[in-house]
């Protein structure tokens, strides 16, 4: 996916432990939104790994602009913008930092005085329905947001279950109180995306419906269920669809005002009230990916009732049950990095199933989770680094539990393959790799496979045999992809070469010696496209060359997907000892390694490119795109470890802080967040699939993990502080550790890693 950079205002009402000490961690999270550029995650409110996430939007930008695709949709990737002005609403599904969108579904927007359906443009707020606010009156928490609408002098104020959004809105007094239902606005928005809508009342408080939307995901239906807490004194449909060749005999009712139903592409309804001063109308918004009854059991079953502080509790509580998987004991800029990094972590995957357990599939027929929790939000091209091996540690039920959202993903497909980057019962086929088997081969290597894991490596074999996807069959008969093929040639063989070592763990774990020597054969490929004389990973064409015209540094029509040759060179995680040798050795390999976060890279190198800017840039070293975030610790495979030590304690500061600015790229769905926080423990995951964590440098003062069965692993830094980065020895319980590596096995058995800090390397 295209990166774009993370957003996030949260000052969160949590808790947590440090050193079996309870402290309140709210004046520690503090606003992240991204670069001076870009912000695309959501501030709102959401429960861990909810269904509904609640966020406002800042403004309406189109995909398409005079029939082509414009640029400016690229910063609304979540819908909020930090720079900007005014709210249009607030809507109830986002993705959280992703760098491709959709979703923004049900936007719902209260004022009050002359009824504007129109959401007007930025520069003119009072032309439409839209709103000027102030950060200064603006509050983000966990499952909490406020702010105050200045046109209207309304409070807005929501908070969530898994699958229900709550509204509150105190009003002025006013005759002409208006509660707005936009069923045409979205995120990457464009005409015609949305196919079909409709609404049905039930009463005159309560009203159902569905929207059905062609976009990222191209057959994506989602249920909805509102209730108002006070009757409305009338409503009012407006649909602005073009002129229908057939309309049937409609016509014959005024559907306009007080109709109880309405169907159409585009439509936007109203609410009437009148309200006292300091009223609060309360509005209760839940979701089904299954039916409008579906939708009203989920409401029934989560929120019953109008207690808005309740509601808000229940879901801070679950925050901080999560939260305390990890506590940590740090700086208190360390401590706001962490936490908001843990919070990042949780808000996706997303449950995508009802409260009986019934959920659409990717066949789009109706199904029922059979002892698991169905998920949807894979962006496996990211998280399969960090994230799913950070919930191995921490969550490793839920991860098993996406594992099986997978498997059925699996069995739905009609391509008959695992998610690739999968969204509300679709697959989007977003990013290169099939890493759907590194997320299943890291489980499975790690003993975290409550599932059939036999079935699971069919899956992932039959996955990366797909002769017709992505260059494939070349791979198989030619040993990589030419780059007459796709312009993606070289990244695409570099990671499905990392996916099949994987796949060949799995396969060697379960003792199926056919399928590891075929894997472990192909995971090898990545050396098919080094080009010793350049240095460098480069195109290759059918007959064997390299192709002749090749730019090192550039990130356009290079053979790569975000990155470039200089980062890509360095993306064998399943063999670094390989990649050293075929490089040239150790000294070549470390002076590399050294001029990649020393260079200069001209602007010129990035300024086409939506996903980089400066800010997430070390010399060459790109930290805002994924396929780096590895690349530190390899120093480990060198004569100089140390250097990983070093280059770990620079990245975390310079690309992770408590500011409006803080993040310096895209989050991708937790995983630039999981990166944090496995590096400032001291350790990290630089192959799934494997049993070992590669070891840095720790920022934390101590870190205590929950790893389950009433153990913890608790990590113990001495000497810590700014300039002490380097680590002059380790015990593991008790005893002297020389390795530069830790398996999960030490870390989930419980004990304690004790580092001991200085200032000069060994």
């Amino acid at each position: 996916m295209k990166k774009i950079f993370s957003a996030l205002l949260i000052c969160a009402g949590l808790h947590a432990a440090a050193q079996n000490t309870h402290e309140n961690l709210v004046q520690y999270v503090k606003p992240i939104i991204g670069t001076q550029r870009m912000g695309h995650t959501y501030p709102g409110a959401t429960v861990p790994f909810g269904m509904v996430q609640l966020s406002p939007e800042t403004d309406t930008a189109s995909y398409e602009l005079n029939g082509k695709y414009n640029p400016k949709v690229y910063e609304y990737c979540a819908g909020y913008q930090y720079e900007d002005k005014t709210i249009v609403g607030f809507s109830h599904t986002h993705f959280s930092g992703t760098g491709h969108s959709d979703l923004g579904d049900f936007l719902i927007m209260p004022t009050v005085g002359q009824l504007k359906l129109n959401p007007g443009v930025a520069d003119k707020p009072g032309s439409g329905y839209r709103s000027a606010f102030s950060h200064a009156n603006e509050v983000s928490a966990a499952n909490y947001y406020k702010v105050k609408l200045d046109a209207s002098n309304i409070t807005a104020e929501m908070t969530t279950s898994a699958r229900v959004g709550f509204h509150q809105y105190t009003f002025p007094k006013s005759d002409q109180s208006h509660i707005i239902l936009d069923l045409m606005a979205g995120i990457y928005n464009y005409p015609d995306k949305t196919v079909w809508t409709y609404v049905k009342l039930l009463n005159d408080s309560t009203l159902v419906g569905y929207r059905q939307t062609n976009g990222w995901a191209r057959t994506r239906t989602l249920y909805f269920a509102m209730a108002f807490n006070k009757k409305f004194v009338q409503h009012g449909f407006k649909k602005y669809d073009k002129r229908e060749v057939y309309g049937g005999f409609w016509g014959k009712f005024n559907q306009s005002k007080n109709f109880p139903e309405i169907a159409g592409k585009q439509i936007r309804a109203y609410f009437d009230f009148k309200t006292e001063e300091g009223e609060k109308i309360k509005i209760k918004f839940a979701l089904s990916p299954v039916s409008m009854d579906g939708a009203l059991a989920n409401m029934q079953a989560e929120v019953p009732g109008w207690d808005f502080e309740k509601v808000k509790a229940d879901g801070q509580k679950l925050w901080e049950t999560e939260l305390e998987k990890i506590t940590v004991n740090a700086s208190t800029e360390r401590k706001q990095d962490f936490y908001t990094a843990m919070y990042h972590t949780m808000i996706n995957p997303t449950i995508y199933m009802d409260v009986d357990g019934q959920y659409k599939g990717l066949d789009q027929n109706i199904h029922k989770a059979d002892g698991f929790t169905n998920y949807t939000t894979f962006s496996l091209w990211d998280t399969y680094r960090a994230l799913h091996p950070l919930f191995n540690i921490i969550q490793p039920q839920r991860n098993a539990d996406m594992v099986k959202s997978m498997m059925v993903h699996f069995d739905q497909s009609p391509e008959k393959m695992l998610p690739v980057w999968s969204n509300s019962a679709n697959e989007n086929w977003c990013m290169s790799g099939y890493h759907s088997v590194a997320v299943i081969a890291d489980a499975v290597v790690k003993g975290n496979a409550p599932f059939d894991a036999e079935k699971a490596l069919d899956a992932c074999v039959t996955t990366a045999r797909h002769r017709s996807y992505e260059g494939i069959g070349e791979y198989m008969d030619k040993g990589y992809i030419p780059d007459e093929k796709t312009g993606v040639s070289v990244s695409n063989t570099l990671e499905y070469a990392y996916d099949d070592w994987a796949i060949a763990q799995m396969a060697k774990k379960l003792g199926k010696t056919d399928i590891y020597n075929e894997f472990i054969k192909r995971s090898e490929n990545y050396k098919n496209v080094y080009d010793a004389k350049s240095g460098f990973m480069r195109p290759r064409l059918a007959d064997g060359t390299f192709r002749v015209k090749f730019d090192p540094l550039s990130t356009i029509n290079e053979g790569f997907i975000e990155g470039n040759a200089w980062n890509y060179t360095l993306f064998a995680p399943q063999d670094p000892s390989g990649l050293i040798k075929l490089m040239g050795g150790n000294k070549r390999f470390v002076g590399y390694l050294d001029s990649l976060f020393t260079m200069n890279l001209p602007d010129k190198y990035f300024a086409e490119t939506e996903d980089i800017t400066r800010d997430g840039i070390i010399g060459n070293y790109v930290h805002g795109n994924e396929p780096s975030h590895h690349v530190a610790y390899l120093y480990n495979w060198t004569d100089k470890p140390w250097k990983t030590q070093e280059r770990i304690r620079m990245i975390l500061p310079r690309m992770y802080k408590p500011t409006p600015d803080g993040l310096g790229g895209n989050d991708d769905t937790g995983q630039m967040s999981a990166w944090y926080i496995f590096s400032s423990m001291g350790f990290y995951p630089v192959a799934p699939g494997s049993v070992d964590y590669s070891l840095g440098s720790p920022s934390v003062n101590n870190a205590v993990i929950q790893v389950g069965n009433g153990k913890t692993f608790n990590i113990t830094v001495k000497n810590q502080s700014e300039k002490n980065v380097y680590v002059q020895k380790m015990m593991l319980n008790g005893k002297p550790y020389n390795k530069l590596s830790i398996t999960h096995q030490d870390i989930m058995n419980g004990g304690e890693m004790v580092f001991y800090m200085s200032n000069k390397h060994k």
